[in-house]
């Protein structure tokens, strides 16, 4: 397909320019004003061009408890998301369907899936998010979530002995329905990629993080994981290892330029220092950091220290949206209270950088998308400035990012293939997926997951909490 954007407002370093962009195929070929048309002409006038962001970290499936778990810490969190995850790969499909949409209407052109599995029906759960990653055209990055751990392995011991129950797949297996994943789904040329991606060093043995570094190297995927999330993470890898997560996973070489890890909250100065000199990726989820009380990630400290930061909305569970913009928003002026010197604040256009730029590098893809660069691939957002949201005129990107936007995308490209059109879906029928979303659910305002008092009582232990006789609902 060819378009000829015309008169789109793109941002330059002394602010913006009116101009007319080539897509040919899948790329950007021209950036100029005043362009003799060519194939299908978009109209820019009032509107904003920028490439398109990454949602850099979330789990599709998660859709189904959104609203619902109460404000608890992430370890208790977990108890009640496992005790009632979906069974039904449909339902794998229209998540991530849902997914999908709402990343793109906030300005995502990339999503990275740590696609929770549903247990004897893995291959099926991978193969139901792709099908809706390709109906929608988005270009996906599905990282099937993995451990070979029970997740009562997941809370510190505080000393005493712990005794475990077998996670229901062995190393061994779990490595191979990886490797079976990358034969069946991995097409990069048709915008699915394959991750490996344990979910933290809290459920994961290095026989898994070992097996996860020989296929990455091995079919050149990238890495993703969870990353001393909580407290209690931290705490736990004391414990596990006799250092920091980050030391270990330095030691064992999971941590790389093609590795990207999501939270971060709990690092160190020496951790922020390896993280740099390995050029690994820190995924900021803030809104699920803020909902689950996980902490503020040093992001600052980050950024000042040369660590690429992206951004993540994380799951719907846990944030419960996936509105990137809202989490660019609070992603950024989050910090303005960690740092009293304002020339380390991240100014709404380093957010943008941090959203589409920084998630392509997370992705080793800095070079083909992130940017609007002649000869990158043409994954971008148009952005309607007339939306009352972002008026009256002002600095475009800070109304972007420091207002609330709502309906703002005007169109969206993945690979050159318009997506978005006039603000709606172009391959998905919305109303059709709001009413199956509807129908395969019910109203609910309280439950109570069967693992929560044993899981509970051991965690306020550990954490050094008062004793309570009831569970949290």
């Amino acid at each position: 397909m060819t378009f000829t954007i015309q008169n789109a407002l793109i941002p330059v370093d002394q602010g913006y320019s009116t101009t007319d962009v080539y897509i040919v195929d899948d790329r950007i070929q021209t950036i100029a004003p005043d362009l003799d048309p060519i194939g299908t002409l978009i109209d820019g006038r009032n509107k904003l061009l920028l490439p398109g962001f990454v949602n850099a970290h979330t789990h599709s499936s998660e859709m189904w408890q959104r609203g619902i778990i109460p404000p608890t810490p992430l370890e208790l969190w977990l108890t009640e998301l496992y005790d009632f995850s979906p069974l039904d790969p449909e339902q794998a499909y229209l998540s991530a369907l849902g997914t999908a949409v709402e990343t793109l209407l906030t300005g995502g052109t990339s999503v990275v899936d740590h696609l929770v599995l549903i247990p004897g029906r893995e291959l099926e759960t991978i193969a139901a998010a792709v099908r809706a990653y390709r109906q929608v055209g988005i270009r996906a990055f599905v990282a099937p979530l993995i451990q070979d751990e029970a997740l009562s392995r997941g809370i510190p011991t505080g000393g005493s002995e712990s005794e475990h129950e077998t996670y229901l797949r062995s190393t061994e297996a779990t490595l191979a329905l990886i490797q079976e994943a990358v034969t069946q789904f991995h097409r990069p040329d048709e915008g699915v990629n394959i991750l490996v991606a344990p979910t933290g060093t809290q459920l994961c043995s290095d026989a898994l993080f070992e097996g996860c570094i020989e296929l990455s190297d091995r079919y050149n995927l990238c890495r993703h994981a969870h990353l001393l999330e909580t407290r209690a993470q931290q705490i736990l890898a004391q414990e596990k290892y006799g250092c920091s997560a980050v030391e270990h996973l330095k030691q064992i070489g999971y941590l790389s330029s093609r590795t990207s890890l999501a939270h971060c909250v709990w690092l160190d100065d020496a951790d922020i220092e390896i993280m740099a000199a390995t050029q690994s990726t820190v995924v900021h989820n803030p809104l699920s950091n803020l909902r689950l009380g996980s902490g503020i990630a040093p992001i600052l400290k980050y950024r000042q220290a040369g660590v690429n930061v992206a951004i993540g909305c994380d799951g719907s569970a846990s944030n419960d949206s996936q509105d990137l913009l809202e989490a660019i928003k609070v992603g950024s002026i989050l910090h303005n209270v960690t740092d009293l010197d304002y020339h380390h604040w991240i100014t709404p256009r380093e957010a943008i950088a941090m959203a589409a730029l920084g998630g392509a590098k997370g992705l080793n893809l800095a070079d083909d998308m992130g940017s609007l660069t002649v000869g990158k691939k043409a994954d971008l957002v148009l952005y309607d400035l007339m939306s009352l949201s972002l008026l009256p005129r002002t600095d475009p990107i800070g109304l972007l990012v420091l207002g609330r936007p709502v309906n703002a995308v005007a169109h969206a490209w993945v690979n050159g293939n318009l997506i978005v059109k006039d603000g709606e879906m172009c391959n998905v029928n919305v109303n059709e997926l709001k009413q199956n979303l509807f129908d395969r659910s019910e109203w609910s305002t309280k439950r109570q997951a069967p693992s929560v008092a044993q899981t509970e009582a051991k965690y306020r232990s550990v954490m050094g909490l008062p004793g309570i006789t009831q569970g949290y609902s």
